[in-house]
């Protein structure tokens, strides 16, 4: 068989039935074998930067996933390179393919040549460019370990049209995945944390995306049910015990972090970290996060232990083969006796979960953005997968949305590429025919990548996709404010095919419908949730992406700082739970 169809049965026998790409000439002869051997649905992308989202957000949304994105020679690798990097940040396995310029052009800067193997190097696991043909299924093979095995991420492969022609001996039938390795903590090293942890009189775990990776969420919540030790998920850790678990004690950070959780981090004085990295978006000032508290720190990768700060004690393993252990000990100590009581801690955090609040019940015209999540909030339940990147959207989303399971906020933090959120959640989508998804993106998100609504239609992968308008690269414009200006981040226009939107520009409406897929506007608050209705709708009656565009006033300042106790509240406050009915304080 030819190398390519050998590279074809090996994504099979790995357990790939799905990619998503866009063919051209130097990566044919895949596609030629992908189409002789079956079994690989393939989702066209409008951009091949898009298909590599669309992989991210296929791999995110279920355990054992690994998202596949093919592109041709050339600027189809620089194009994918932006999801490499996202995906690495996040420690997210997804395969790129790419094709080649011919082995002996490959010097001779031919047409579409590029190496993209040194490019992709620094955002990847493995980078490579098989140079012989019978090394293609094994360079395959070695791929998908690698992806799996300890930190996850993601991997390129790239094939010269010459490789992917020639003809070589392979046995798919007796062809087996290499076992995966994933460090494990040993017991003694569990008993010193959980010493570490029992000594302390404040104790908090912080509940990392490592966790998600591991498939580890509810070892996670029953070992903070057994020791009673509240819960801070990371932003990529959101979902890992439910928002309204009373162990949950909200998020922390200078951006999408909860007023309580800050507060409640501050007083604690022992940190367990398990599948974390001390984000700085997470921490601020780490001489403010780390004061007063001691920290033990558990994750896959010995390079982590440290790079941020040097904890008390570091522990490499996976999330999940930890907690085991942890759930093992945990329980051996509640039966002898051995764990304290964290019942007056534990109210001592509720009780700010329940009194440090922010206001959303806003009625103002044009729509405050907090009023749009509260609206969300009694729209959308518990099992609703939500999907964004970056932004004020963003921001605002993580202060003020609810998430119950893993997987279920499935969000790009370290790179946070503007346009990721379109791609990503057709991804999704594909993954999960079943759930309700629901995209955040502000104005510039949703312009980045609005092409892949196409794809969506084409392939009918229906979601609803919330879009906040206020006309402005809003997160830019409130850090312009430190430095006195507001230059450049200006996106109104008076746009002569659309008098009705005043200036806000772009008619996002008629873009959608232009794609193939359906739009609805709204300017008044109390039109929300009539809107998410027939936004479901219109999904059902056409298996199509839904656009519920809500035009917001022009300038909110969304909470932030620089520090965990220097978070600038820019609006009201909330007084009591009128102000903020959707808050867990006001459902629970």
């Amino acid at each position: 068989m030819t190398a390519a169809e050998a590279a074809v049965h090996v994504l099979k026998k790995e357990g790939i039935d799905v990619a998503f790409g866009v063919p051209g000439a130097a990566i044919n002869p895949f596609y030629a074998a992908m189409r002789k051997i079956g079994g690989v649905d393939h989702v066209l992308a409008r951009h091949v930067e898009g298909a590599s989202h669309m992989a991210e957000g296929y791999t995110r949304t279920k355990a054992g996933n690994i998202g596949v994105c093919i592109g041709t020679s050339g600027p189809a690798g620089t194009d994918m390179i932006t999801g490499l990097y996202s995906a690495s940040g996040d420690s997210i396995p997804i395969l790129c393919i790419t094709g080649q310029a011919p082995r002996a052009r490959l010097h001779k800067e031919d047409f579409q040549a590029v190496d993209i193997q040194a490019i992709a190097g620094p955002v990847t696991k493995w980078a490579v460019t098989v140079l012989e043909p019978a090394q293609v299924p094994r360079a395959f093979q070695q791929a998908f370990h690698l992806m799996r095995s300890s930190r996850p991420g993601p991997v390129l492969i790239d094939l010269p049209l010459d490789v992917q022609l020639s003809e070589i001996e392979f046995d798919p039938d007796t062809y087996e995945p290499l076992p995966v390795y994933k460090p494990a903590a040993s017991r003694a090293q569990i008993e010193k944390a959980l010493e570490m942890l029992n000594a302390a009189d404040k104790p908090l775990i912080v509940a990392g995306g490592g966790i998600i990776n591991a498939d580890a969420s509810e070892l996670l919540t029953e070992f903070a049910e057994i020791t009673g030790v509240p819960v801070i998920p990371t932003l990529m850790g959101w979902g890992t015990i439910p928002d309204d678990h009373p162990l949950m004690a909200g998020m922390v950070g200078l951006q999408t972090s909860h007023r309580y959780g800050n507060a409640t981090m501050l007083a604690s004085d022992f940190v367990l970290g398990i599948g974390n990295r001390w984000a700085n978006r997470h921490t601020g000032s780490v001489e403010t996060y780390t004061k007063g508290r001691k920290f033990v720190h558990v994750d896959i990768e010995p390079t982590q232990i440290g790079r941020v700060f040097g904890p008390d004690y570091g522990i490499v393993s996976d999330a999940g083969a930890a907690l085991k252990l942890f759930v093992e000990a945990a329980k051996e100590w509640q039966a002898a006796g051995r764990l304290n009581d964290r019942s007056v801690w534990v109210e001592e955090c509720q009780e700010r979960k329940r009194t440090l609040l922010r206001k959303t019940h806003f009625d103002n015209v044009p729509v405050k953005p907090q009023r749009v999540y509260e609206e969300m909030n009694k729209a959308f339940g518990k099992n609703t997968r939500y999907v964004s990147t970056i932004g004020l959207s963003q921001i605002a989303g993580a202060q003020f949305l609810h998430v119950y399971k893993p997987r279920h906020w499935i969000n790009c933090g370290q790179a946070g590429p503007l346009g990721w959120t379109v791609p990503a959640a057709l991804g999704v989508r594909k993954a999960d025919p079943e759930a309700e998804i629901v995209a955040l993106s502000g104005d510039y998100d949703f312009q980045f990548m609005v092409e892949e609504l196409a794809a969506g239609a084409q392939f009918k992968l229906p979601y609803l996709h919330v879009l906040v308008n206020n006309s402005y690269l809003g997160l830019i414009r409130q850090a312009q404010r430190g430095f006195d200006m507001d230059y450049c981040v200006q996106l109104s226009f008076e746009n002569i095919n659309c008098p009705e939107i005043n200036d806000y520009g772009v008619d996002h409406v008629s873009v959608a419908e232009g794609l193939g897929c359906k739009a609805l506007r709204v300017t008044r608050a109390e039109d929300i949730a009539a809107a998410f209705a027939e936004a479901r709708d219109l999904m059902r009656q056409h298996q199509v992406p839904v656009v519920v565009e809500i035009i917001l006033e022009r300038v909110t300042n969304i909470a932030m700082g620089t520090d965990l106790d220097g978070v600038n509240e820019f609006e009201e406050l909330a007084e009591n739970v009128t102000d903020a009915p959707t808050s867990i304080a006001a459902l629970t």
